[in-house]
């Protein structure tokens, strides 16, 4: 067979190829597609879109996210780590109070980067969509192999520090030697890009792990038909969620008294859970309130400045 192209890891592909393996190896997962009727969540939104200004609009991505926070604060267990033991087959469920969502974004480059969006539970949209505005501008401004590099060094300590000394030192070669070694910055540059301050570029704080993923792949293609049906968890997270794009379907509606079919809009979103941590009924609660607020979008207008 012809090879048309090589191209060896670099750091953003080998954390996301290490992460993933470890989720998939590790990880007896749950799956599940829910695909709720959003026609008047979605008609909401453009209302409180069509009162403001151009620089003030919000974007659907961005009423998602609250969404899927609130449907998270009804099922907090979500919002979890998990510590476990396979060989005493013993484990601990840490719950959190803070939502930081581990979210993956693309950067100017065309790379792509999970960053960590800080308390989203207590943030209403407008705040929600200026600290992801001010995220974007950071990104901007930083290297993301240096940025990749802290976080892949942290993940080294505490590999070790559980006693994988072997696969420590093995990342570690290979991140020093050979052709895909990680190359960082130098001499001025480094000096340069280390000025800046970290408010102005991603920190460790930006791109440490979340509480909980988020992924938004109908941003990526609007017109796409299909479904995402399984996700990988992220250790030690126990959920993952994926939005998908809004497609229009049959759907059956009462009119008037009388069940009808009509043309809905659809919104896929694939939730994929951890079994060890948690069963398929402690997500009810978080689907029930989504439900809720689909049935009575105008929910949205106490979400948003006054």
């Amino acid at each position: 067979m012809k090879i048309i192209k090589s191209e060896y890891y670099d750091i953003q592909r080998k954390m996301v190829a290490s992460v993933t393996t470890d989720s998939w190896q590790n990880i007896p997962h749950i799956s599940y597609v829910y695909e709720p009727e959003v026609s008047a969540l979605f008609e909401e939104y453009q209302k409180i879109n069509a009162e403001r200004t151009p620089e003030n609009k919000i974007t659907f991505n961005t009423v998602m996210l609250k969404v899927i926070t609130e449907g998270i604060k009804a099922a907090p267990i979500m919002n979890s780590h998990i510590k476990y033991d396979h060989r005493f087959a013993k484990g601990r469920i840490d719950t959190f109070e803070n939502i930081n969502i581990s979210m993956p974004t693309i950067l100017p480059n065309g790379k792509m980067m999970t960053t960590n969006l800080h308390d989203f539970h207590n943030k209403n949209i407008d705040e929600m969509s200026v600290y992801m505005k001010e995220l974007r501008q950071r990104a901007e401004n930083s290297d993301l192999t240096e940025a990749l590099y802290t976080v892949a060094y942290n993940k080294t300590i505490q590999t070790i520090k559980e006693g994988k000394i072997v696969q420590a030192l093995f990342r570690i070669a290979e991140s020093k030697l050979g052709k895909t070694r990680t190359k960082l910055l130098k001499g001025e540059a480094r000096k340069a890009y280390y000025s800046i301050p970290e408010t102005e570029r991603l920190s460790d704080a930006d791109i440490e792990q979340g509480t909980v993923t988020i992924s938004n792949i109908g941003s990526l293609y609007r017109d796409q038909k299909g479904t995402a049906t399984i996700l990988d968890v992220i250790p030690p997270q126990v959920a993952v969620f994926c939005i998908g794009s809004i497609q229009e379907k049959p759907v059956v509606k009462e009119i008037d008294g009388k069940k009808e079919i009509v043309i809905g809009k659809i919104l896929p979103i694939c939730i994929a859970l951890d079994h060890r941590a948690m069963d398929f009924g402690e997500a009810v609660p978080f689907l029930k309130r989504l439900d809720e607020i689909f049935a009575h979008p105008e929910e949205i207008r106490e979400w948003v400045n006054k």
